[in-house]
């Protein structure tokens, strides 16, 4: 098996399997987040040749939306019940049956069942929880920078991809673009199958930064028993203030960022005179530095307590918040901005994702952040309508963004409020 003959090979040279895991969970995710904006690329052309309304193809990205979000705590239970190499392989499969179906598609009803139930099932199965579920399990040492390269991915794979897929689709029309996304989704597919495994101990080999191995939990006993899981697990972690503050801080994360920011960015820049380009350059500058605090934010959060990290980040994204409005909509405040939001655009998954497993435990980590993450798409989809609202009802998006901001000051102090005793635990001494 070439895992197995890779893994003795890598241990002779004191490198721990668990960083091939973590090569492919990447792949995975990077392509998934170009597959996961690649409709947002097509709208045009689909109007173009079918007539079809922007609402009526936006009601098909909606209901990928939705099922991305409550797809979470479900789709680790999948991983726990199946194991994580099957389910990416299946994900993938629903991925590119999807987008390959919709060739052939004449009929709106046709494109909600595709791209909207069909891609949408498929990838919340390979959503954040992904990251959250192999980092728990393959890692103790450096679990938040892992977290955080993984994190970062869902950037970058829209950085690397839409770019190409916009040139592709101007040249050659929609169908190129979903012939792109299919080649990409089997490359991805023929690694996972290849290098993925679920936990170390298919390997023999413990847990990056402990010393002996951890055999796999006992087998649930049935599939009935699998799909209860997620409810079993929120009736016990609802019992506990850690979860209702992480989901709270997080619905304010989706809040403040995919709601928001994504969703009405480009508009709001409209309103200040500047061309949908230029806004979209600077979403991308966002999407830059977003890469490169993701990971530093990992890499921090295995160092310093995480708490304070939290209070933090929803500080500073309150405050970029609050100072847009006063930017001018300047280059040089629109650059700021850009920046100091870019950073920790994603930054808060790593320290959320590791008090999660530190509080929770890492086989149900996964699942712990599947709901938490489900906050984060409710926060995401109350800005997105409230945004919308605010600019119809009072002309004006930026009592949405005045309120975002404040909400981000409150994230950050109900992150100090966590209790102290189980987090930042220290990783156990040694390295594989």
């Amino acid at each position: 098996m070439v895992s197995t003959a890779l893994a003795s090979s890598l241990a002779r040279r004191n490198i721990h399997y668990g960083w091939v895991v973590v090569a492919a969970t990447f792949l995975t995710m990077l392509v998934t987040a170009g597959a996961m904006g690649a409709p947002g690329v097509l709208i045009k052309p689909l109007q173009d040749e079918f007539g079809w309304e922007t609402s009526q193809i936006s009601s098909a990205l909606a209901v990928r939306l939705i099922l991305f979000g409550l797809m979470g705590p479900f789709s680790a239970a999948f991983m726990n019940y199946f194991g994580v190499r099957k389910v990416i392989v299946f994900a993938m499969a629903l991925i590119g049956s999807g987008f390959v179906g919709s060739l052939f598609m004449t009929q709106l009803w046709q494109l909600l069942l595709l791209w909207g139930v069909v891609v949408g099932f498929g990838t919340g199965l390979t959503a954040m929880v992904l990251a959250a579920t192999v980092s728990a399990r393959w890692f103790t040492k450096h679990r938040g920078l892992v977290v955080g390269m993984l994190s970062a991915s869902s950037a970058t794979g829209q950085l690397v991809f839409l770019p190409l897929m916009a040139e592709l689709t101007e040249r050659y029309g929609w169908r190129a673009t979903v012939f792109l996304v299919c080649g990409m989704i089997m490359f991805a597919a023929l690694i996972v199958l290849a290098f993925m495994r679920d936990r170390p101990s298919d390997l023999d080999l413990p847990a990056f930064g402990e010393e002996h191995i951890t055999p796999p939990p006992p087998a649930q006993s049935g599939l009935l028993a699998m799909l209860a899981t997620p409810i079993t697990v929120l009736k016990e972690i609802s019992r506990t203030s850690t979860f209702w503050i992480l989901f709270a801080t997080f619905f304010i994360c989706g809040l403040s960022t995919n709601g928001l920011i994504q969703t009405h960015f480009v508009t709001l820049c409209g309103d200040f005179g500047i061309m949908p380009v230029a806004a979209a350059s600077v979403l991308a500058v966002m999407g830059i530095f977003d890469f490169f605090g993701t990971i530093g934010s990992g890499w921090l959060s295995d160092r310093f307590d995480n708490r304070w990290l939290l209070f933090w980040y929803y500080g500073l994204r309150g405050l970029s918040l609050l100072f847009l409005p006063f930017s001018d909509f300047s280059f040089y405040g629109l650059s700021i901005f850009a920046v100091f939001y870019g950073l920790d655009w994603i930054a808060t998954v790593p320290p959320t994702v590791k008090i999660a497993a530190d509080r929770f435990g890492r086989e149900k980590a996964g699942i712990v952040f599947g709901w938490v993450f489900a906050g984060h798409q409710l926060g995401a989809a109350t800005a997105a309508y409230g945004a919308g609202w605010s600019r119809t009802e009072l002309q004006s998006y930026l009592p949405a963004f005045f309120i975002a901001g404040a909400f981000c000051l409150l994230a950050s102090i109900l992150a100090i409020t966590l209790k102290k005793s189980g987090l930042h635990q220290p990783a156990a001494a040694g390295a594989h």
